[in-house]
């Protein structure tokens, strides 16, 4: 009768699968960036490059000397964020540790080995052991599945990241030609109201003016001042906030143009954009993906529910004084105090965490969407207006008070105030005009992510829309 002992087929078949499987686990060449660039390049031209090396990183900062070389359009602007801001290429690097993870799921665990020297009188026995976790053995393949849906999570994520960055920096860069745009139109608006005020106080001086009307011709230039000092204020930060963006040390380089792009003749219709958002949103993708690997994790936690310590171990005892001892040993965590319940609830309660965000995420999505339509469709709206109604109107009434006044019919502070007035309307219209780019680049953002609202500084027209009165 033979009593050798032996293991059972299906564990000995299950164990050789695992370790061919753990034995083609390796690194990918670019280690899934190219994912990342495949996934963006549909949604925006600009190059996305992750610099790891020296020369790659000497390559990037050619290409940004070269932009910064030339007066800065958006799409140069999004071009240079994308090749040189230092959260983005510290962001990538999340990528390198998922892999290193998904790898190490596939490899086979570390066996264990242990050694152990007995003596018994003359009698010296040696001990020495192999042991492998077998528990950790057997779920591989789940936990190399895991392991790669949060791979491919990591990947979503950076290129929403990718595309959050592109369109922020879009975004600043308006926000700075605009600034620059306003600023120079207050300046107009300060030296009109400084030529007033240094008018009304020649003639006060020579009795043909009152004191009230030269106090008031004061004011209005006072609060063109002020208003010029908030519009520099205003042009600085969205200045800076650029440059950050656009990772840049200082913003000497920076040039950038002396106004914004002209609205388009028409908006593309969308009919179905909530479709289109629900298609294409990589949140969305991404809160599916973390809900796929939940379930998965909570399959996982329920199959080692009550064995979650299983090793097996291979043993090699000799002796001086006895024949060689050879056999295996199986050792296991005997469920008495924790039957893995806990484990358990508490994966299902994560599960169904993430089935409802799952659904907060595509109810946001949808209403984000919409608003984001609603915005473009309406800013567009009242920049057209301005534009072609407002601006021509008030240029017309400076043309016919500037006829009046060579017929000697108004006197020249009729003439500044109406200047004023005209300059306050393109103030109005500038501002609408980066409205309305602003609403474009949240609308394109909302379609492929959350999108980021971008608080703008204002600078108030009213003082020069009051002398306009006058």
């Amino acid at each position: 009768m033979n009593t050798r002992p032996f293991l059972p087929r299906g564990l000995v078949l299950s164990v050789l699968s695992v370790a061919l499987l753990g034995g083609c686990a390796s690194f990918s060449r670019d280690g899934g960036f190219d994912a990342i660039q495949s996934a963006t390049r549909p949604h925006i031209p600009q190059d996305v490059v992750w610099a790891r090396d020296d020369a790659s990183r000497s390559q990037t900062q050619a290409r940004v000397d070269a932009l910064l070389a030339q007066s800065l359009t958006a799409d140069d602007a999004v071009q240079i964020a994308l090749l040189n801001n230092p959260g983005l290429q510290a962001a990538f690097n999340t990528l390198g540790i998922a892999e290193a993870d998904w790898v190490a799921a596939q490899r086979l665990p570390n066996p264990g080995f242990s050694i152990g020297r007995l003596t018994r009188g003359s009698e010296v026995e040696w001990e020495r052991s192999l042991h492998l976790n077998l528990a950790r053995l057997l779920t591989m393949p789940m936990r190399a599945d895991i392991e790669q849906r949060l791979f491919e999570q990591t990947r979503r994520t950076l290129v929403l990241q990718v595309l959050q960055l592109a369109a922020e920096t879009r975004k600043a860069w308006v926000v700075a030609v605009a600034a620059g745009q306003t600023a120079r139109y207050q300046q107009q608006a300060m030296e009109a109201a400084q030529a007033g005020a240094e008018l009304a106080r020649r003639m006060a001086q020579v009795g043909n003016w009152s004191k009230l009307k030269q106090a008031r011709e004061q004011s209005f230039y006072a609060d063109a001042a002020l208003a010029l000092a908030r519009a520099e204020q205003a042009k600085g930060q969205a200045r800076e906030r650029l440059v950050r963006l656009m990772g840049l040390s200082t913003g000497d380089k920076v040039q950038l143009p002396d106004r914004l792009p002209d609205l388009p003749t028409a908006l593309p219709g969308l009919p179905d954009v909530e479709q289109q958002a629900m298609a294409s949103r990589i949140d969305l993708q991404m809160t599916r993906l973390q809900t796929e690997t939940l379930a998965r994790n909570l399959g996982l936690t329920r199959s080692t529910r009550f064995i979650n310590v299983l090793e097996l171990g291979i043993i090699n005892n000799s002796s001086n004084e006895a024949p060689q001892q050879r056999g295996y040993e199986i050792s296991f965590e005997l469920p008495l105090f924790d039957w893995g319940q806990s484990r358990v609830v508490q994966a299902e309660s994560r599960y169904r965490q993430a089935l409802e965000r799952a659904r907060e995420t595509a109810v946001n999505a949808r209403s984000e969407v919409r608003e984001a339509y609603a915005m473009q469709q309406s800013q567009y709206a009242i920049a057209r207006h301005l534009r072609d109604e407002v601006v021509p109107l008030k240029q017309r009434i400076s043309e016919e008070n500037l006829l009046r006044y060579n017929g000697m019919l108004i006197g020249v502070f009729e003439l500044l105030a109406d200047a004023r007035s005209q300059i306050a309307s393109v103030n109005a219209a500038i501002e609408a005009q980066r409205d309305f780019w602003l609403a474009d680049a949240d609308l394109q953002m909302a379609l492929v992510g959350t999108p980021g609202k971008t608080a703008v500084a204002t600078v108030s027209s009213a003082p020069a829309e009051a002398a306009g009165g006058h």
